[in-house]
């Protein structure tokens, strides 16, 4: 339970620390152009977590630190956040930023079904709910009028994008095990650079100096920093249910445009919000589901070679309980019994 608590915090603040990221790239979109804008907030986020991994690397086990076996993770990891922006950059351009923003909150779902169908993770009845609300939410959210319902060539792009960011969190689930410095300190450096690269073979000028380490800074707080809790609480709470508390980011985030950019809230932020809390709550409940032994005996009587016989068999199994289920459904047959159990004969 207490680790429960912790991985939701994680997950939480992770979402906070990148709902910085909207409010203050505003302030600084307008000096320095957006390509490498994503590869200074990378490459901060890798300067970042990469001095704190310095300091923090004699305390590490070396069996918490990457190796071959978490290699192809750890790449997929890396081209993956370099080829999403580029969909998602190309997309725009051929389509409407409004019609992105919208499709964009599919990452939530991509993730899930990723994580299901793919890295075999569960996702209960409950949690598919909650991400329902929950893209429901942030689609309310971003809509940006009938512009955002046009579906053109810009939208499969934008949706490949959602897909790339979907396999990334699931691949950066799959190491998240390992240590959690290292991996930041690969994704920043290693993104930050291609982002780079890409910014200057678009042709984008070079920014000014005196932008450059606010930017940084920037990068360190609101991908560096929300990275890192993000993969602790990945370590508890899988894809799936972290992406779903993550996705409280854009709410925080236009409320702190509300409070530093003085924007205007409105019925179209309070209405989504609403749906969010529910969906939340249904990942909370799921979140803190207990779970607990049940001790089983059975005792049943048969007959073998005329002498008549009564065994008993004890087992014992986990249950994950919620509020409203009082039924566990495990049924065993007496042969299963006989193969699978421990069998005492009175």
């Amino acid at each position: 339970m207490k680790n429960n608590i912790s991985a939701i915090i994680y997950a939480l603040a992770a979402a906070v620390f990148y709902s910085l990221n909207v409010p203050c790239s505003k302030l600084l979109l307008g000096h320095i152009p957006t390509t490498f804008m994503a590869g200074l907030l990378y490459l901060g986020a890798g300067l970042g977590v990469g001095a704190m991994y310095i300091l923090h690397r004699k305390k590490e086990k070396s069996e918490e630190r990457l190796n071959r076996k978490d290699l192809p993770y750890t790449v997929g990891m890396v081209l993956l956040d370099i080829i999403a922006p580029i969909l998602l950059m190309i997309g725009i351009s051929i389509g409407t930023s409004a019609n992105a923003t919208l499709l964009g909150n599919f990452e939530i779902a991509a993730t899930t079904v990723i994580a299901l169908v793919i890295f075999k993770e569960k996702v209960s009845r409950k949690l598919w709910a909650a991400i329902a609300l929950i893209t429901l939410s942030s689609m309310i959210l971003s809509f940006g009028g009938s512009d955002s319902l046009s579906f053109s060539a810009g939208s499969l792009f934008v949706l490949g994008a959602t897909v790339c960011w979907g396999f990334e969190n699931n691949c950066t689930r799959s190491i998240s095990g390992k240590s959690t410095y290292q991996i930041v300190t690969i994704k920043g450096l290693c993104s930050g650079t291609g982002s780079v690269i890409t910014a200057l073979m678009l042709g984008e000028e070079l920014p000014e100096t005196a932008y450059v380490l606010p930017a940084l800074l920037l990068g360190f707080v609101a991908y560096g920093l929300s990275i890192f809790t993000y993969i602790k609480a990945q370590k508890t709470l899988g894809a799936a249910k972290t992406s779903a508390y993550y996705a409280a980011a854009p709410f925080i985030g236009a409320f702190l445009s509300f409070v530093l950019l003085h924007e205007e809230i409105t019925a179209a932020y309070i209405v989504p919000l609403i749906v969010m809390i529910a969906g939340t709550a249904l990942v909370v409940a799921d979140t803190l589901s207990k779970q607990h032994s049940h001790q089983h005996t059975h005792t049943f009587t048969h007959t073998h070679n005329g002498s008549t016989h009564t065994h008993t068999v004890t087992h014992s199994h986990e249950h994950t309980h919620y509020v409203t289920d009082d039924r566990h459904g495990h049924r065993h047959s007496t042969k299963e019994l006989e193969k699978l159990l421990p069998v005492q004969h009175n």
